[in-house]
């Protein structure tokens, strides 16, 4: 509806057909084919149009993540996580109508965040919560738009505090909304189209005579 709220997450991780070569060096991490295998399926059935993870992929992005300054990385990583709970809030906000796709996308990416038996154990220094970043960051585009609409309304809601149920709020929002859109839309039409005809020549314009 609006210019977007969100600050952007910042690059994307570099993860894809053009990312680095991990080095020939193996121990960052020890990969376990079938959770790589699982963890790219699950991030499929989320997104399917997000690349390919494989081991080779997630080798050089770790690699890249230990060589970032600590206070770099964990800027990487706590920017993504905190917009997880944006997501989150989303789905428990009973005032809030999520699609029933997005929540269901949602749903399967907040499952896997919250479970143990994921790809890197949560306690692993730095690199733990680097699978859940990476799930959100190839994931983000199925429920970026509906996120971006959710934290508007939250502004919304707390601003001009709407009465009513969810629906009555929602409601509101959108019709409020789409009425700033209209008028946003018809200035611009103002603007380019002028009330005066400008190209005419100075003798062929209107002019009021006192």
């Amino acid at each position: 509806m609006k210019t977007p709220l969100f600050e952007p997450i910042g690059p994307p991780l570099p993860f894809g057909p053009d990312a680095m070569s991990p080095s020939a060096n193996d121990a960052v991490m020890a990969w376990q084919p079938a959770q790589v295998s699982r963890f790219d399926a699950l991030l499929h059935e989320i997104n399917p149009d997000a690349p390919r993870v494989d081991i080779p992929r997630l080798q050089a992005l770790a690699e890249w993540l230990v060589e970032q300054p600590p206070a770099e990385a964990q800027g990487i990583m706590q920017t993504r996580l905190d917009r997880i709970e944006w997501v989150r809030a989303m789905l428990a906000d009973r005032d809030w109508d999520t699609a029933a796709g997005t929540r269901a996308r949602a749903a399967r990416m907040l499952e896997y965040l919250d479970s143990d038996d994921d790809l890197i154990p949560d306690q692993t220094p730095l690199l733990g919560r680097l699978d859940d970043v990476l799930l959100f960051d190839l994931a983000w585009e199925a429920f970026e738009a509906e996120t971006e609409e959710y934290r508007d309304f939250c502004d919304y809601r707390r601003d001009e505090r709407p009465t009513g149920s969810g629906r009555a709020q929602q409601a509101a929002w959108l019709r409020d909304r789409l009425a700033e859109l209209a008028q946003l839309q018809h200035n611009a039409r103002v603007r380019d189209g002028h009330y005066v005809e400008t190209r005419l020549p100075p003798d062929e314009r209107f002019h009021v005579v006192a």
